[in-house]
């Protein structure tokens, strides 16, 4: 199996408002090997007290204390940071020019920005993205939730890992 330390992912939640949102996107992250979460703005946090984390603990089922977790009050701050420590930025937007998530090759390490449920990233964070892509959608909503999104595209880059692990052996 090749060396897969390279192939490093990190999560930034900007101004996610939901708690259940927020603990299903740590399971994901768990569950695919992400390497940390930084939770920007007004995104959940789950030491901000009894209800929020249990709240949060509800659909993280424990990966609230397994997956690295820190916050960061300033997205773009955070991005930089991750920018300049070698991170592709990579936001997941809906946006029809938007590279197709299986079109995508990544670029490691890969930093993935998820941005507000309705809003998406915003406007000040998507000047410092590197690269937009989205989720091929056959349906009318042509959207996903934001959990959801992650997920599948948390297990893309897991499906890739593994698959390039296999093959290089």
């Amino acid at each position: 199996m090749s060396d897969t330390s390279s192939q490093r992912v990190v999560v930034l939640l900007d101004n996610i408002r939901s708690l259940y949102n927020t603990g299903s996107i740590l399971r994901s992250a768990d569950a695919s090997g992400v390497e940390r979460v930084v939770l920007c703005g007004i995104t959940p946090r789950p030491d901000q007290g009894g209800r929020q984390r249990r709240a949060i603990a509800k659909t993280a089922l424990g990966a609230e204390d397994s997956v690295p977790w820190e916050y960061q009050p300033d997205a773009h701050a955070a991005l930089q940071s991750l920018a300049t420590a070698g991170y592709h930025i990579v936001a997941v937007e809906t946006s029809p020019e938007a590279v197709t998530l299986f079109e995508w090759t990544p670029r490691w390490p890969v930093c993935l920005v998820f941005g507000h449920e309705v809003d998406g990233v915003s406007s000040t964070l998507a000047a410092h993205v590197d690269t937009v892509i989205r989720i091929p959608m056959l349906g009318q909503k042509r959207s996903l939730n934001v959990a959801t999104a992650a997920g599948v595209v948390l297990y893309e880059l897991l499906r890739q890992r593994l698959y390039q692990a296999t093959t290089t052996t």
